[in-house]
C-alpha cells in the first residue's frame, strides 16, 4: 500500500502528519509512505529525521495583494502542480492526505484528478482557504473543531479532533517536574508563544517574573522561543532577577520535551495554534489564550474563541497585553480552585486523543483498505 502525505511550512502542520503516519503504520505493516513538503520548510528537515521518504515541492503562498511577486509565485505554482503529477505517477498512491499549507495543494489537486481518494485534515475553527479549494475534491474532510464543519460538504466531513504526540498522554506531572528541577505539590505554570516565540507575551511576562521571583508558592516554565531569549533574560536582569537564585522560574529558549511541561502544569499561557490547543485539551489544562493577532484569516482568536465559549480558557488579545493584565488574569486564576478545576474538565472534555486513529482509519476507508 502507498499513501502520500502533505504538510509543510509550520509544525502545525508538520506534527500532526507524522502522527497520523504512525498511526497508520500500525495499522498498516509495510506501508510506504512518501512525504511530501517544501524544500525550505522546516519539514525538509524533520521529516528526514524521522526516516520518511521525502519529496519536495517548491511553492510560496500568494501575497494578499496585486503585485509583481504574485506573477512570479503564479508560475511556481504552475510548474508546482506539474512536479506534483509527477510525484503522483510515479509512486502510484492509494490515498493522499494533507494537513495544510501551501504545499498540500498542488499535491493533493493532482491526486484527485488522478482518480486518488484524498483525505483533507484541518485543524483550525476557521478554515484554510487551500484546504476549503481542495475540499470540492476531497473524498473526506476531518476537521479538529465542530465549529469547523460550516465551511465543507457536510456529507463528506467528520469531527475527529486534531492528531496528538502519544507522549502527551503518557507523560505523569512526577516526571514532568523532574525534567525541571520543579516540586510536583507546587502549582506551575507554563508559558509558551510557540516555537519560535512571542515577543507580546515575552515582555509582558518579563515583570510578572520579576515580582513572582521573591514568591516561591508558584513555579513557573517560560519558554522564549530562541530568537528571543537573549533579550528576555537581559531584561529580567536589568529588573535585577538572578535566575540561579530563583528555582522555581526556569527560562528556555525552546523544549522538547513539551509533554512533560503540559503533564506538569496547572495552567498554560499560550498562542492558539490548534495543535498546541489539542495537547492542552488532551492534558485537560486550563489556559490564557493570547491569539497571534497576524494568523490568516484571523484563525487564532477564532479558536481561542471557541475554548473561551467552552468554559475552558480565557482570552486576552494581543493588543491588549501587558504585564498588569497577564498577571491579574494569572493570580485569579491561580488563586481559584473551584474555576481552575472547572476550567480544566471542560478542556478535558474538548480533548480528542484517539484523533490520528481515527484520521488512519478514515484515510483507509476511502480506499476501500478497511472496513
Amino acid at each position: 500500500m502507498n499513501i502520500i502525505v502533505s504538510g509543510g511550512g509550520t509544525g502545525g502542520h508538520i506534527y500532526p502528519a507524522l502522527t497520523i503516519i504512525r498511526a497508520i503504520e500500525k495499522r498498516v505493516p509495510g506501508v510506504r509512505i512518501l512525504y511530501v513538503g517544501t524544500p525550505h520548510g522546516l519539514e525538509a528537515d524533520i521529516v528526514p529525521r524521522e526516516g520518511i521518504d521525502f519529496a519536495a515541492i517548491d511553492l510560496a503562498g500568494f501575497e494578499r495583494r496585486l503585485s509583481f511577486e504574485n506573477v512570479l509565485r503564479a508560475g511556481r505554482a504552475l510548474r508546482a502542480l506539474v512536479r506534483a503529477r509527477g510525484i503522483v505517477r510515479a509512486f502510484r498512491p492509494d490515498v493522499a492526505i494533507g494537513t495544510g499549507g501551501y504545499v498540500a495543494g498542488p499535491i493533493l489537486l493532482a491526486a484527485s484528478l488522478a482518480g486518488v481518494p484524498t483525505l483533507v485534515q484541518e485543524q483550525n475553527v476557521c478554515a484554510g482557504v487551500t484546504n476549503r479549494l481542495l475540499a470540492h475534491f476531497a473524498a473526506a474532510i476531518a476537521v479538529g473543531m465542530e465549529d469547523a464543519r460550516r465551511v465543507f460538504p457536510q456529507e463528506k466531513t467528520v469531527v475527529t479532533g486534531n492528531p496528538i504526540r502519544p507522549e502527551v498522554l503518557t507523560a505523569t506531572r512526577a516526571e514532568g517536574a523532574v525534567s525541571f528541577g520543579f516540586d510536583p505539590g507546587k502549582k506551575t505554570v507554563l508559558i509558551s508563544g510557540g516555537s519560535r516565540g512571542a515577543r507580546s507575551i515575552n515582555r509582558a511576562m518579563v515583570e510578572v517574573l520579576a515580582h513572582a521571583a521573591a514568591q516561591r508558592e508558584v513555579q513557573y516554565l517560560h519558554v522564549t522561543g530562541a530568537d528571543e531569549h537573549a533579550d528576555t533574560l537581559a531584561r529580567l536582569r536589568e529588573l535585577g532577577v538572578r535566575l540561579e537564585d530563583a528555582p522555581h522560574i526556569r527560562v528556555l529558549p525552546y523544549l522538547y520535551n513539551m509533554p512533560q511541561a503540559m503533564a506538569a502544569a496547572d495552567v498554560a499561557v499560550f498562542r492558539a495554534g490548534a495543535t498546541g490547543l489539542a495537547e492542552l485539551a488532551a492534558r485537560g489544562v486550563p489556559a490564557i489564550l493570547i491569539p497571534y493577532p497576524y494568523a490568516a484569516e484571523n484563525h487564532q482568536e477564532k479558536n481561542a474563541r471557541a475554548l473561551e465559549a467552552a468554559g475552558a480558557a480565557e482570552v486576552i488579545l494581543n493588543r491588549d497585553i501587558s504585564a498588569a493584565a497577564l498577571e491579574e488574569a494569572l493570580s485569579a486564576l491561580l488563586a481559584d480552585d473551584a474555576r481552575r478545576a472547572g476550567m480544566a474538565a471542560a478542556m478535558h472534555r474538548l480533548g480528542k486523543p484517539d484523533a490520528a486513529d481515527e484520521i488512519a482509519a478514515l484515510a483507509l476507508r476511502i480506499c476501500k483498505k478497511e472496513g
